[in-house]
């Protein structure tokens, strides 16, 4: 069974964002889709208490994955009643269109809202 969890150990968060080439902080975050240990993607962000910024999604090429990982992350910020959600240039805008997650791409922003629709509303 496929698990998408918060990682909630520090240390353990701060080693994903060294491997991954993001810089750690206290704002740092991570989420990881594992199975019986095995990892199958990730999504790294910086939040606090006003908004997230989604710095990395992995796997891309995988729809289904993505839109559940970054519903993963998201849902953090939903969880702390943050309502303002971003995203780097290190996130592929093409990744997000297809999921329909940006709100706007001018100021990178992501429609936090989605959370509370159906998932993978993916333009194919």
């Amino acid at each position: 069974m496929i698990n998408v969890l918060p990682v909630n150990d520090k240390i353990e968060v701060e080693a994903i964002f060294t491997e991954c080439g993001f810089e750690f902080n206290d704002k740092s975050g991570c989420v990881i889709a594992d199975d019986k240990g095995e990892v199958l993607g990730r999504s790294l962000y910086y939040i606090d208490d006003s908004s997230i910024t989604i710095a990395l999604i992995e796997p891309t090429d995988d729809i289904m994955m993505a839109d559940g990982i970054l519903r993963c992350a998201l849902h953090v910020a939903d969880f702390r009643n943050i309502t303002d959600a971003f995203y780097l240039e290190s996130v592929p805008v093409d990744l997000l269109k297809k999921l329909d997650f940006i709100k706007n791409e001018a100021d990178k922003s992501l429609k936090i809202e989605k959370l509370h629709q159906s998932s993978c509303n993916c333009e194919k």
